[in-house]
């Protein structure tokens, strides 16, 4: 089953062609910077030259085309046409309490997608426009939505109700949904299989550090606690969202500068985290050479954001009752030794050890523990493409047999 896999985030669309079951990744690539002149095409095919053009993307219903006639292109592509592809799974970050697993696409699913646009104001509309965008032009071939939020439908209520008046949550469902949970179940399941254990018996704090980041807490095979909340936007500090703050922080600023829902919701959501802080970029690595530079407010984001992240995983390690693993993983979860560094240091309490060496070494998916940690620290570099993929002919294959 030919199986294009759609990631579509908030200014740029990731896709990946899989054969299934076979999980052979037969291309691979991004469109970036959606609404710029200087967007960026890119397409990796084993075997061949990748191809990388810089060209004007409109919006993500222009970025998917482009990635598709990539696709199909006489000379560089790897199909021959549209038709070719059996499948089409999509990630979706908010699905609510409506969408418990991975659902097979239908205008009722579209419909409940549409619902959450105020809750993931940075996703769900790109991932909604992804799904219209490939029924236009693939109107015959079944999709799928693979949901972030899904994962943490097993948090239990004392962990995802907020205490605000209980009204609200029978109302309008407010409560502690949790993201990233597709990148969470990879890694999980790629954690389990090297330590060649069953994560029914594993303690897992899960970093996900990437422009937008995460903490899980696993338990007994699940998701226990999660630091995202309603929206992506609570838990650690991330590259432009604010994380972790006092509520009335919203209302006081509001009053003081004048500022509706709608630009506070900018201020918290494209003006904040280590961009807010730095004042330098959204982009850590470049916040860090500020920092390097002698910059104290990019020092300050990167304390910031690292001393917040390691709160988390104390806080987990007690409400799981211990730690067994500690695992990485996103953009600057893999690639970041220094941020790997600075979060582990002063945890040695909970038995967690780093081996400087290997924590700088190049390979990519390793144990960066010593020999006497009492806890196993990895990293792990995400595959949500095959999490989608593998759910994608799951479901397509039981629909095609009834």
């Amino acid at each position: 089953m030919l199986t294009l896999v759609l990631n579509c985030g908030g200014s740029s669309v990731k896709y990946q062609l899989i054969e299934m079951p076979a999980e052979k990744v037969l291309a691979k690539g991004s469109v970036e910077r959606i609404g710029r002149e200087d967007g960026e095409l890119e397409l990796e095919i084993p075997g061949k030259k990748p191809v990388k053009q810089v060209l004007p993307v409109a919006d993500h219903g222009q970025a998917i085309r482009l990635a598709l006639e990539a696709l199909t292109d006489d000379n560089g592509g790897i199909i021959p046409s549209f038709k070719e592809i059996d499948a089409v799974g999509h990630r979706v970050v908010h699905g609510g309490e409506k969408c418990i697993g991975s659902l097979l696409i239908t205008d009722e699913v579209i419909s409940v997608l549409k619902e959450f646009y105020d809750l993931a104001p940075l996703h769900n509309p790109p991932n909604v426009e992804g799904i219209e965008v490939c029924q236009r032009l693939m109107p015959e071939v079944p999709m799928v939505a693979v949901f972030d939020s899904s994962l943490h439908q097993t948090v239990p209520p004392y962990a995802y109700i907020y205490a605000i008046p209980y009204e609200y949550y029978e109302q309008y469902r407010v409560r502690r949904y949790g993201f990233h949970g597709i990148t969470f179940r990879y890694m999980t399941q790629r954690a389990g299989e090297l330590l060649e254990r069953p994560l029914e018996e594993l303690r897992i704090v899960n970093l996900m550090l990437g422009s937008g980041t995460t903490a899980c807490a696993f338990k007994e095979g699940r998701s226990i606690d999660v630091s995202t909340g309603l929206t992506p936007t609570e838990g650690l500090v991330q590259s432009t969202r604010c994380g972790d703050l006092d509520p009335l922080v919203v209302t006081y600023l509001m009053r003081r500068e004048g500022l509706g829902p709608d630009e506070m919701d900018r201020v918290l959501n494209r003006e904040s985290g280590w961009l807010g802080i730095s004042g330098v970029s959204s982009d850590l690595r470049e916040v860090f050479a500020a920092a390097k530079a002698g910059d104290a407010r990019a020092e300050l984001a990167i304390d910031a954001f690292t001393y917040r992240t390691k709160k988390y995983v104390g806080a987990y390690a007690a409400a799981m009752g211990g730690l067994d693993v500690l695992v990485f993983s996103g953009g600057v979860g893999e690639k970041s030794p220094a941020v790997r560094e600075r979060i582990c240091s002063g945890l040695e309490f909970l038995g967690i050890y780093l081996d400087q060496e290997a924590n700088r070494s190049d390979s990519p998916e390793k144990s960066i523990a010593q020999p006497q940690s009492r806890v196993e620290i990895l990293v792990i570099p995400t595959n949500e493409e095959l999490v989608i993929a593998r759910d994608t002919y799951e479901i397509v294959r039981q629909k095609s047999h009834g």
